[in-house]
């Protein structure tokens, strides 16, 4: 940044008669109440003359010694949806107001010490529509130097929403600072709060008289680790997911502690500090509160759409319904029929529910609920997408091979690469290792190719694994009620047409105390007891699948990895620093959604346990996952696909990659992301660090990188894989993959999931009964042969359990009105600086290219998994959106 001051400035001139003798005046002439000179005494000083040119026998005063400048502060803070300020009394001067300090970016550089600070108070002057304007003046002498920061301190009764602060009477313009804070009554938080200018800088270059405010600033952030946190701290500090269980109400609701320990490690999540467990002291009392740090919390009108209280209500008060309508809880559906009615005729609340909590309801999950009319409550969803464009879509095997490439879960197909295939279990615990997938059944379907190993080396054979993650937890579940598990195998071919075909599902029960292994394979078949058995069998393999993306590709690799990153991000760089900056945007609402999650989602009793076929055992497997599965290094895509087989480094290709299946939807438009996202982190990255010597001396990236490993994510901490960073090609993989991980990673595995799971029996959370074949009585193989509907009906979820998730899906799949998507706007501090403000354009006329490129794409009739009749295009990687469940829109942040 120029220096402000580089030049004198004259804020005011007065005039004296050009007939006066003296070549001087003394300042007592001139010193009037009136004159808004802002001079600080009248004690004699001289005064230099200059005749004005337009008028000659005038002489313009100007002060010929040091100058000052009148600076004019103008404070916007926000207004609530309301039009008010919550719980802010504004408006009355001398009472109510804001008290600003401005600060020295330099030291003195005769004493070497602080500079004064200049004090002013700011009133209100001005409401408009969404904001609340104060005002404060200043009178800035010369020797001052260039403002590196504004300390605020509130003076109302309440806290305020400070969106930003411009300083207007400078010669070189106005200095602005970007604010987005909350900010605490000076009567329960005493320490000033300090806001930076716009202007970035990393700890070396960081001035002279901001050295300890930046770093006294990151003290107050990171705490000292004791006490329960209020919602009004602003405290990142790590802890344990100790609080999923609740062991003092009652000992069924008792879970593991998941991280810090070796049998359960996890990333770490956001401290509160709670009372301990009366019970257990392992476990933290669990209470309605779970705090975030303040500015982390969702702003108003998100809250409306979705915040702790009312969603909690929101589905309390559905199951409360559902429970009067349904007096079993585990009754199912008795057709399909009855299904469709979800979406046509809906459900008749019954009266006890009044039209106070139907509107909270329409508040809360928003299009979720319908009032037929005014006089009746009414229970009806919206028809996902995917089922308004073909009522037989979840009946089709294309459509579950195709949904592996570009539906709700694009993260579990997988190549073969190995024949034949064996489990890695041990075989004394589980039984065989060998699967009963053979060549024969393999061989009979792939047509053009004579062996299973012609089809492997070609590339024409994939796989979603469900076996060794589930096969240690077939036991378990099955002691549970209403639920059941295999370990399970599905292989695909890829046909000429570039579509996959489904081969075969293997299903298998290891040894369960006395009972031997037992496995079996299904077949599309075209005889009609085969033919039904293949269904079921796709249940089951659609609610592993389901399963999976839930508590794996969604909530363990982006909401939960993603919470350290945040901590970490808010703990050791300071709001100046250029990485967190250009990180800031991909963190919003992140904590927020987590902890929510937390109370109502993840915990014991929580809707997953409710609903998925996991129940208790939920968590406890995504902790398993992340012990044997997760990698920091393959998070990126490029590295997750070639992990998983389905692309190889070729140096040729467009994005560096060869993809195994060309038309695949994800991949192809995730690579566009991926490639725009690092183009724009290694300009900013490569302007900020021109040398690798300035990232390994930079303090607090070194610093923030090792706590995300030592701490964040320190069960994994000796992990060989974790990247170093010594080079700007280091912290452009390590940025990129975090922005792309909670960005368009979490975009495809969560704004698809109405579209696709909405329909349940597409994507059922659990299969509640074993197969028909495994050990079956005469009497439940007999029903099976009369009735195989009503078969599959009782092996798909309860109505509670669908009606729940169908809830839920539609909450999750939801664009706020707030979203901010990638790339949309620009950050103050980026439009500051011109060679990043350039970059940031190109990165924005990128994804807007990239929006039309896969408009393209959709409608090319030769890409087959995402055009045809009755397919829904694929738009989950297209950037921007507006509100609702719209099926695309990839916002910066994990905000829902």
């Amino acid at each position: 940044m120029t220096h402000l001051l580089k030049k004198p400035h004259v804020h005011r001139s007065f005039t004296i008669n050009h007939a006066s003798s003296s070549s001087y005046i003394w300042k007592k002439d001139v010193c009037h109440k009136n004159n808004n000179l802002f001079l600080k005494s009248c004690r004699p000083k001289k005064i230099g003359l200059r005749r004005c040119l337009s008028h000659p026998k005038f002489l313009r005063v100007v002060m010929a010694t040091s100058k000052s400048h009148n600076v004019k502060a103008i404070v916007t803070l926000k207004q609530s949806v309301g039009g008010v300020i919550k719980n802010l009394v504004t408006g009355i001067v001398g009472k109510n107001h804001l008290v600003l300090e401005l600060v020295g970016a330099d030291l003195n550089p005769n004493t070497n010490s602080e500079i004064k600070t200049i004090k002013g108070k700011a009133h209100e002057t001005d409401k408009k529509e969404n904001d609340v304007e104060y005002e404060a003046t200043f009178v800035v002498p010369a020797d001052f130097g260039n403002v590196g920061a504004v300390l605020v301190e509130n003076d109302h009764g309440s806290e305020i929403f400070l969106k930003n602060i411009v300083l207007d009477g400078f010669p070189d313009g106005p200095v602005h600072l970007s604010c987005q804070s909350w900010v605490q009554p000076k009567h329960d938080s005493p320490t000033k709060r300090v806001f930076f200018t716009n202007k970035m800088y990393l700890p070396s270059q960081t001035p002279s008289g901001l050295r300890e405010l930046r770093e006294n600033e990151l003290k107050e952030l990171r705490g000292n680790g004791e006490g329960e946190r209020k919602s009004s701290d602003r405290i990142y500090d790590y802890d344990v997911y100790n609080d999923l269980g609740d062991p003092d109400i009652n000992s069924k609701l008792k879970r593991p502690v998941l991280g810090g320990n070796k049998q359960y490690p996890y990333p770490r999540r956001c401290r509160t500090g709670r009372k301990h467990s009366n019970t257990d002291p392992s476990y933290e009392k669990r209470d309605l509160n779970f705090y975030v740090p303040r500015d982390e919390a969702f702003a108003e009108i998100k809250k409306i759409q979705f915040n702790a209280t009312t969603v909690s209500s929101g589905v309390k008060t559905v199951l409360e319904s559902l429970d009067t309508i349904f007096t079993d809880i585990d009754l199912g559906f008795d057709s399909f029929e009855d299904i469709d009615t979800l979406f046509k005729e809906g459900f008749q609340l019954p009266t006890s529910l009044d039209s106070n909590n139907l509107n909270l309801l329409q508040k809360v999950i928003p299009k979720f609920i319908k009032a037929a009319n005014d006089s009746q409550n009414v229970l009806r969803f919206d028809t996902p997408e995917a089922l308004k464009r073909d009522k037989f879509f979840w009946l089709s095997d294309e459509e579950f091979a195709r949904e592996t490439l570009a539906g709700a879960n694009p993260y579990s197909i997988q190549l073969v690469k190995e024949w034949p295939i064996r489990s890695k279990l041990d075989s004394q615990i589980y039984g065989s290792p060998e699967s009963a997938i053979t060549r024969e059944v393999i061989e009979s379907q792939i047509i053009g190719y004579t062996t299973v190993e012609e089809a492997i080396q070609e590339k024409k054979l994939f796989m979603l694994d469900y076996h060794d993650l589930y096969i240690p937890y077939v036991s378990k579940v099955r002691e549970l009620k209403n639920t059941t598990l295999y370990g399970s195998r599905t292989l695909f071919f890829l046909t000429n047409q570039g579509t996959l075909k489904p081969l075969v599902i293997e299903l298998t029960r290891p040894i369960i105390g006395d009972k031997p292994q037992w496995k079996q394979i299904f077949t599309p078949a075209s005889d009609s007891t085969n033919l039904w058995l293949w269904r079921l069998a796709k249940a089951h393999v659609l609610a592993h699948d389901t399963g999976y993306h839930e508590l794996i590709s969604h909530w363990l690799r982006t909401h939960c990895v993603v919470e350290p990153f945040v901590i970490a991000t808010n703990r050791q760089l300071s709001a100046m620093h250029p990485i967190y900056k250009l990180l800031h945007p991909h963190l919003r609402y992140t904590l927020e959604i987590n902890a929510l999650g937390r109370e109502i989602l993840i915990s014991a009793y929580g809707v997953i346990e409710d609903s998925f076929f996991t129940q208790k055992y939920s968590m406890e497997l995504s902790a398993v996952a992340y012990d044997k599965l997760w990698q920091f290094d393959l998070q990126g895509l490029p590295n997750d696909l070639i992990y998983r087989g389905m692309a190889v480094e070729d140096p040729n290709a467009q994005h560096g990659v060869k993809l195994a299946i060309e038309d695949y939807p994800f991949a192809n438009d995730g690579l566009l992301i991926w490639d725009a996202i690092k183009q724009w982190v290694t300009e900013y990255v490569n302007h900020h660090y021109p040398s690798p010597s300035i990232i390994e001396s930079d303090q607090e990236l070194q610093a923030w990188w090792t706590e995300i490993r030592t701490k964040g994510h320190g069960d994994k901490s000796e992990e060989p894989w974790w990247p170093k960073l010594n080079t700007q090609n280091d912290l452009i993989d390590i940025i990129t993959t975090i922005a792309w991980v909670a960005s368009a990673h979490h975009s495809a595995t969560n704004f698809a999931q109405y579209a696709y799971g909405g329909y349940f029996p597409n994507r059922p959370t659990v299969a509640r009964n074993k197969m028909p074949t495994e050990d079956p009585t005469e009497e439940e193989w007999e029903k099976f042969i009369n009735k195989p509907e009503q078969t599959l009906l009782e092996c798909l979820p309860s109505q509670i359990q669908a009606t729940l998730v169908m809830t839920i899906l539609n909450l999750l799949s939801y664009h706020s009105p707030d979203e901010e998507y990638l790339g949309e706007l620009i950050e103050p501090s980026w439009a500051e600086n011109p060679t990043i403000k350039v970059a940031f354009e190109k990165f924005n006329g990128r994804l807007k290219e990239i929006e039309g490129i896969i408009d393209a794409r959709n409608a090319d009739s030769n890409l087959k998994n995402r055009n045809g009749a009755g397919i829904m295009p694929y738009e989950l990687m297209k950037p921007f959106s507006g509100p609702g469940v719209t099926g695309k829109g990839v916002p910066y942040s994990i905000s829902i």
